[in-house]
């Protein structure tokens, strides 16, 4: 959230644009955005790396028998998706932990760091989340393949349903199964940024001084449902990955 100051009033009338915070703009000069260009986007993303590091690496290099609060807030993330992926995927898929965990850390410390004023919201960006979830779809594919061969179209053909129905099931099961990246990375750049636009819009209307208490309790109570949503999205993005590699390690389940 770049930035959740209200506009000034213009001759026509109170104007506003709440799309204007997830623009990537270069972090030096004014110029154009290359394939190299330093932005606000590459800051945060770096930021929540480093935050990253902070809480896992330095904040819990002591490990106490009596943990730090630091340490505690380590152990109990750790402990949340190690038992999400043990129980989604079964022992099978706890090899592929750290790569789990690595997601899920990512998209909640971006997540929250995009609630801080004047900061910027990464995940909100398609092409953030497009990588994330494509980078899902075609390691799981591939380790379908490697795990089960030719088996793996198995899971697109389902024996126990009709004869007649079967080809019909394949073809929707087919195409359901790579809508899955585009809903992966749609489902949480498009919940993230609506939040963020529906706080800079009530925003937006504190400028009007006869509404401004309402504007204020309003974007009160949407920064709170945001502080919920960061969360609850990186989750629902760990745990669809955890059932997109029970396919992989288990296709004919």
């Amino acid at each position: 959230m770049t930035n959740v100051a209200t506009d000034a009033p213009s001759e026509g009338g109170l104007v506003f644009h709440p799309l204007d915070q997830f623009i990537v703009k270069p972090l030096f000069g004014d110029g154009p955005v290359g394939l190299f260009t330093i932005t606000n986007a590459t800051l945060w993303m770096a930021i929540a790396v480093l935050a990253i590091v902070a809480v896992f690496v330095m904040g819990s290099k002591g490990r106490a028998i009596i943990p730090t609060r630091v340490q505690s807030v380590a152990e109990l993330m750790y402990s949340f998706v190690f038992k999400m992926v043990e129980d989604v995927t079964g022992k099978d898929g706890v090899k592929y932990f750290p790569y789990i965990m690595t997601l899920f850390t990512f998209i909640l410390f971006a997540n929250y760091l995009a609630l801080l004023p004047m900061s910027f919201s990464t995940t909100s960006h398609i092409a953030v989340t497009a990588i994330l979830g494509f980078g899902v779809f075609f390691a799981v594919t591939i380790l379908g393949f490697v795990l089960n061969g030719a088996s793996f179209l198995g899971m697109f053909w389902m024996k126990e349903a009709p004869a007649a129905l079967r080809p019909i099931i394949a073809v929707i099961e087919v195409i359901s199964y790579f809508v899955r990246p585009v809903s992966h990375s749609i489902r949480l750049a498009g919940n993230v940024m609506a939040g963020h636009a529906v706080i800079k819009v009530f925003a937006g209307f504190a400028a009007i001084g006869i509404i401004s208490p309402v504007s204020i309790v309003g974007i009160a109570a949407i920064y709170g449902l945001e502080v919920l949503v960061a969360g609850i999205q990186a989750y629902v993005f760990t745990i669809l990955t955890c059932v997109y590699l029970k396919d992989a390690l288990s296709p004919h389940h």
